[in-house]
């Protein structure tokens, strides 16, 4: 087992690149790269920014005097490939296929496997993954009956960040993942609560543009009827109401802001408008746990609130008082994306876990 592996990690958004490198465990060089919208606008599709956004790692790579030839593997942020299941997975020419034409979809977090290949394949014996990807599919049967057979539920969430909690949390009581059921909650923009049985998500709600509570910027479920009379109404265009749904809606369409700790700090100033919607927020998380739990036939070994909105006591507590009877609750504020990345990474070139084939 080597005892110097170091490890590159890119991790692209909408707006930046987080890029590090990782010897062993521990974090050596970090850093946010920022792009201007306006720059970013000038390129027609997501996957077009990857050349460009290569050649700015190689930059700020060579400024702080990393040598690149002393990386032995990049991981990237996995993107919208086809749903698969959870583990590490080697980029190979058929998921680069898939993410450079777009197949299932355009997210920043698509250039992640296509910037890790091409880093590593300059290298003299780098390897390139990906762990994780938001699309991880575990769904029993059950979970994917929609109520027509027209409409699928989709496996889409946090998977990288629950999956990492739910083996940290695992760790921390000296007990396996894989033997645990657990509810595992991400608040971020988006909000996606997890049922982990025995080591597998089989049943979560679609957090890019789907079901459950509604978050910071997404409407999360909607009235159907309702819906359907405002999409034919003639007064939104497709793009439009998409926009309402994911970006302009949940919090930000009630309040003007998707910034959970202005709403807080609004709220707390007795602002009874914040406080309500706030409320309203976790009330709809608190349904879905509630809803996790009958998934698991009530034999939930443990509820683990995770994500950046974590960080807030104050809304953790709104949450934790509607389902505490179900199982004890454990909160692990934030996420280190970055780091579940290198650690998977590091668990492949060690041979701990199976490195798998994208088909």
């Amino acid at each position: 087992m080597a005892t110097n592996t170091r490890i590159l990690v890119i991790n692209p958004g909408s707006t930046s690149t987080k890029i590090a490198i990782y010897q062993q465990e521990k974090v050596i060089f970090l850093k946010t790269i920022k792009h201007a919208p306006d720059l970013l606008r000038r390129f027609e599709k997501i996957t077009d920014q990857y050349e460009y956004r290569k050649d700015i790692i190689y930059q700020e790579l060579k400024s702080a005097d990393v040598p690149v030839e002393s990386i032995d593997a990049v991981i990237g942020r996995g993107g919208l490939v086809k749903p698969i299941a959870s583990g590490v997975y080697r980029v190979n020419d058929a998921m680069r296929d898939d993410l450079l034409t777009c197949k299932r979809g355009e997210h920043a977090s698509n250039l992640g496997a296509l910037i890790a290949y091409d880093i590593a394949n300059l290298l003299p014996s780098a390897k390139a993954f990906i762990a994780d990807p938001v699309v991880v599919d575990e769904l029993q049967p059950l979970a994917r009956y929609s109520g027509h057979p027209f409409f699928e539920r989709r496996s889409i969430f946090h998977a990288l960040n629950q999956k990492a909690i739910a083996r940290a949390h695992a760790k921390s009581i000296m007990r396996k993942y894989e033997d645990l059921n657990l509810i595992v909650v991400h608040l971020g923009g988006g909000i996606t609560v997890g049922a982990h049985q025995k080591g597998k998500v089989v049943d979560v709600n679609q957090g890019l543009d789907g079901d459950g509570p509604f978050s910071p910027e997404r409407t999360g479920s909607l009235p159907v009827g309702q819906l359907l009379k405002v999409a034919f109404s003639g007064i939104y265009s497709y793009e439009k109401m998409s926009e309402m749904i994911v970006g302009k809606g949940g919090m930000m369409a009630y309040l003007g802001t998707n910034d959970a700790y202005i709403a807080e700090r609004e709220a707390k100033d007795g602002d009874k408008k914040y406080r309500e919607v706030l409320e309203a927020m976790a009330y709809q998380v608190a349904k879905e746990i509630g809803a996790m739990g009958t998934v698991l036939k009530g034999e939930v070994d443990a509820i683990l609130i995770t994500g950046g909105i974590a960080n807030s006591k104050w809304f953790c507590n709104l949450v934790i008082e509607r389902v505490y009877r179900i199982a004890p609750v454990h909160v692990y504020p934030g996420q280190d994306e970055m780091g579940a990345l290198a650690e998977n990474a590091l668990l492949a070139i060690n041979g701990e876990i199976e490195v798998k084939e994208y088909l």
